[in-house]
């Protein structure tokens, strides 16, 4: 049980670095404007947008009738892209086995490093191609829904192991 609810925390976590960067592009380059009533479509994004605004993230422009991110909230973007570049520049020539190593060796999460890799290289800017690359099937025509659901993530976590190693060796 705590499994489960330390998961769909980690999820609404990473769908809200995924929000934080659609709203900080502008629209011409793949960012959107976020209403504060959502339309249909968007609605799985709700309790995303609720947990950016508990943490500080982003507030509601009562004027503009939108999200906004804060400052806060663009500190927060600037040291992901710090992050994110620094893991790319350390492991870009390394092979998944030594880059997994090492990031175990420092006690570092391989799945944030996964996300963060791909959030960076704008590997997930459209989910549906994202899914269409990586032979997700059925594929979710809904980014908003795909971004909260166990399969992006259960996709994602594939990344984040050696394929050589025997599972059976891996307890």
């Amino acid at each position: 049980m705590a499994e489960r609810k330390k998961h769909a925390e980690q999820k609404l976590v990473y769908a809200g670095l995924y929000l934080l960067k659609k709203m900080d592009l502008k629209p011409e380059d793949g960012g959107m404007v976020l209403p504060v009533i959502l339309p249909h479509e968007l609605e799985p994004l709700d309790e995303v947008l609720q947990d950016l605004a508990l943490a500080g993230f982003i507030a509601i422009n009562l004027k503009k009738e939108r999200w906004e991110i804060t400052k806060p909230g663009f500190a927060h973007i600037g040291a992901l892209i710090d992050e994110a570049a620094a893991l790319i520049d350390e492991f870009d020539d390394q092979e998944l086995p030594e880059m997994l190593a090492e990031l175990e060796r420092r006690h570092l999460d391989p799945f944030r490093a996964r996300f963060l890799w791909g959030w960076y290289q704008c590997e997930f800017d459209d989910l549906v191609i994202f899914q269409q690359r990586r032979g997700v099937v059925p594929v979710e025509r809904s980014w908003a829904d795909y971004l909260v659901s166990d399969g992006f993530y259960d996709n994602l976590a594939l990344d984040t192991s050696d394929p050589a190693q025997d599972p059976a060796d891996a307890s």
